[in-house]
């Protein structure tokens, strides 16, 4: 009876190795996967970032050209009936340029990954769960 008591006793902790061994490559796997999610939700957040200081770049370049376009229509308001080429010109550079820094403004994206976070809870209540029921 003792031989087969020690028998029932191996198997449980070679079981029980097992067991763990399975858990701990789980875990690894989900880190893995959890960083490579990461990496990829940061990447699309950068590409839309770019985008968005592109186009505040772009704006605030075309800002700067309405100033610089105001001086000369000084000059040409001067001189009568061209003014208002000149005024409709600055207009439209102002214009633009303002709406483009504010869609440009409007997609940068600077906050944390959700799909990470909500991936990271979802594993954590996963291995909770797997850890209580294995204790059972």
């Amino acid at each position: 009876m003792r031989a087969s008591e020690q028998t029932v006793e191996n198997g449980e902790n070679v079981n029980s190795r097992g067991l763990i061994a399975s858990v701990v490559t789980d875990a690894q796997r989900l880190v893995s996967l959890e960083v490579a999610l990461a990496k990829q939700e940061l990447k699309e957040m950068a590409t839309g970032s770019a985008i968005g200081l592109g186009l505040m770049a772009f704006g605030g370049l075309l800002l700067a050209l309405a100033v610089l376009v105001a001086l000369p229509t000084l000059v040409v308001w001067l001189v009568p009936w061209h003014w208002e080429a000149a005024a409709v010109w600055v207009g439209a550079y102002f214009v633009i340029g303002l709406v483009l820094v504010l869609v440009g403004k409007s997609r940068l994206q600077v906050h944390l990954p959700r799909r990470t976070l909500e991936s990271l809870k979802e594993n954590k209540e996963w291995a909770l769960r797997h850890v209580k029921s294995n204790g059972k």
